[in-house]
């Protein structure tokens, strides 16, 4: 029996996917990153370790569509609105940290005798930071709307918009025939690249929204996503035929439909092969990774990613302080955008095919950017368990705010919730005594008319000045449920006569307050029912049908709490139990919905209900 023939395609296919899966779970749960996690199969089933995949710049070509795709998603978030708003850190920040670091990098490679063109590529490479390792990292950090991660998004839209003079600046020094003072200026090659631009910008403003409508019209969604899979693959190699690059022309497909009322249908149908195709990218890049020449140089190699990354963490900290960020922010910003970004692959690749670079050049600065990438993690890891410490002793010796008068009741938090329990609280003329310890949400708070007071409510001497033997309620609504937790333990322990409300994260925050007789409140638990009750009158029923319902299941529910509190660490027992009372609500429900309501009752509680 003949050996069966498997396509090679559908066999490296495998490989790739199967390193993901592999890979990027583990890294993902010991906290170092998905990209890292991709980086790393990448080198284990490339051509220097295992060699289950030999051709490499197949793949790379390949896979550099994601990063295509993801600057046509970065350029749907370019609005007019958003540019000017962010303008200074934009802008100011931006474009001072992509100068100052490709022009201090440039001057140190004239300084040890590098070739200009050398220098300059190395320059402009050094200057792009990660978007996707810092955006993730931000977003897991739950920082991207602090002004460390406003500050670093702002530069990194930035260094985006500066890829496209960087690309057109690569044409310009490329070694050809027409030389100007030592530098190539094919003057027809940069016209049909500025005049493709412009009927690109015309063509999207004048042309596309009617295609769009029209293809949105058939009602295929599929049509849809193949269409816009098209716009940006034909906008890409255009812009390859006059020498530009692909992710440039995706950029400006993007910027093309930014105001456009497709603009969130394309995000959501592009967004699953960003995610693939860019995952695909950075295993590629870490095939690309040539260990061969790390291990022939690895004090020059590691030394010179380390240098960098040195480097731009002291550049991008001083120009953060130089923008007013505190020492934290700063530190998070320096630490985020420390390392070479994915771009610099892209502008070393291209500068490979212009001539301005060689191949040897290219793998020489790929490893070393490579190996920049793997720092910021471990750099970040290494950061957040210092600033814990180091938080956590300011916190047993800082000095709170002198609280004017004992109020009442005290909110400790100010954050969503809090400020909407004071919002109420207030309203009715019960001015509470608000206790909040970050510093950055006092300054907020207090340019909208606020006064809270900046401590720590976990400890007990806070508590004492602001009040507690005093008071008759505490609102616990601070974001680390295991402090709450732990603060109204002590406040029950020793005021027990205060009431004490909290908002709990979970139902085992839930029955924990129960342990020790606290009412709570789950976070999402109202909001939840509030929108099940929404859907129902979207779905037909009446205000009156649908009202009770919510009620019905909102009491359901917190009989169900009750009744597990005492079997709750028995998980056969609970999901015993929850299994035949959601049968029994879903009785009781049904007949609800299904009854007739007698016209009187009926007419006075659509009346109550109806909308505005």
């Amino acid at each position: 029996m003949a050996d069966p023939h498997i396509p090679t395609l559908l066999l490296e296919s495998a490989m790739y996917l199967g390193a993901a899966v592999l890979a990027v779970p583990v890294f993902r749960r010991i906290g170092l990153g998905s990209v890292l996690g991709y980086l790393f199969a990448g080198i284990i089933i490339g051509p220097w370790v295992l060699g289950l995949v030999a051709d490499t710049e197949t793949v790379m070509h390949f896979s550099e569509f994601g990063v295509v795709m993801m600057l046509f998603l970065i350029g749907l978030e370019i609005e007019p609105d958003k540019l000017l708003e962010l303008r200074l850190p934009i802008f100011g920040m931006g474009g001072l940290q992509v100068i100052a670091t490709g022009g201090v990098v440039f001057g140190l490679g004239i300084a040890f005798d590098l070739d200009w063109r050398l220098a300059l590529v190395a320059g402009m490479g050094v200057a792009m930071s990660s978007t996707a390792i810092a955006m993730q990292i931000l977003a897991e950090q739950g920082a991207l709307n602090r002004p460390a991660g406003r500050s670093a998004f702002s530069v990194l839209l930035f260094q985006d918009l500066a890829v496209i003079p960087l690309m057109v600046l690569l044409l310009v020094i490329a070694p050809g025939t027409h030389v100007s003072h030592g530098v190539h200026m094919d003057w027809l090659a940069i016209l049909k690249a500025v005049s493709l631009i412009v009927l690109l910008v015309l063509g999207g403003k004048y042309l596309l929204r009617p295609v769009l409508r029209y293809i949105a019209n058939t009602g295929l969604r599929e049509i849809f996503i193949a269409f816009a899979l098209f716009l940006i693959i034909g906008v890409s190699i255009l812009m390859t035929l006059v020498g530009l690059s692909m992710a440039l022309g995706a950029f400006i497909a993007g910027v093309m439909l930014a105001d456009s009322e497709y603009r969130q249908e394309l995000e959501l149908d592009i967004e699953p092969f960003k995610g693939l195709l860019l995952g695909l990218f950075f295993i590629s890049i870490g095939m690309s990774v040539n260990l061969d020449m790390v291990m022939q140089q690895p004090f020059f190699i590691l030394g010179l990613a380390a240098g960098l990354v040195a480097f731009k963490l002291l550049l991008l900290f001083g120009l953060a302080k130089g923008f007013r960020l505190q020492n934290a922010d700063s530190m998070m910003f320096a630490l985020t955008l420390s390392q070479v970004g994915e771009f610099a692959f892209v502008i070393f690749s291209a500068a490979v095919d212009a001539g301005v670079i060689s191949d040897e050049s290219s793998a020489l600065l790929n490893s070393v950017v490579a190996l920049s990438m793997v720092t910021t993690p471990l750099l970040l890891l290494a950061f957040n368990v210092a600033y814990r410490k180091r938080l956590n002793r300011r916190r047993k010796h800082a000095k709170h705010d002198e609280f004017d008068e004992e109020r009442p009741v005290i909110v400790a938090g100010f954050g969503r919730v809090g400020q909407i329990i004071t919002r109420l609280l207030t309203g009715v003329g019960v001015v509470p005594t608000v206790i909040e310890h970050d510093p950055n949400q006092i300054e907020l708070m207090r340019s909208f008319g606020y006064r809270p007071h900046y401590g720590d409510i976990t400890r007990p001497d806070v508590l004492r000045a602001a009040g507690i033997a005093r008071a008759k309620l505490l609102i616990l609504a601070i974001d680390n449920a295991q402090d709450a937790l732990e603060t109204a333990r002590y406040v029950r322990e020793h005021y027990p006569e205060v009431k004490i409300l909290a908002r709990a994260r979970n139902r085992t925050y839930v029955f924990d307050y129960m342990d020790i007789g606290i009412d709570c409140v789950r976070e999402t638990f109202l909001g939840a029912v509030h929108l099940g009750e929404k859907a129902l009158r979207e779905m037909g029923h009446s205000p009156f049908q649908a009202y009770t319902a919510a009620w019905r299941f909102r009491q359901h529910d917190e009989k169900m709490m009750h009744d597990i509190h005492p079997i709750h660490t028995d998980m056969q027992q609970v999901v015993s139990y929850s299994v035949r009372t959601r049968q029994d609500l879903a009785r009781t429900l049904e007949q609800e919905m299904n009854s007739e309501i007698s016209g009187h009752n009926n007419q006075a509680w659509e009346g109550d209900f109806k909308q505005p």
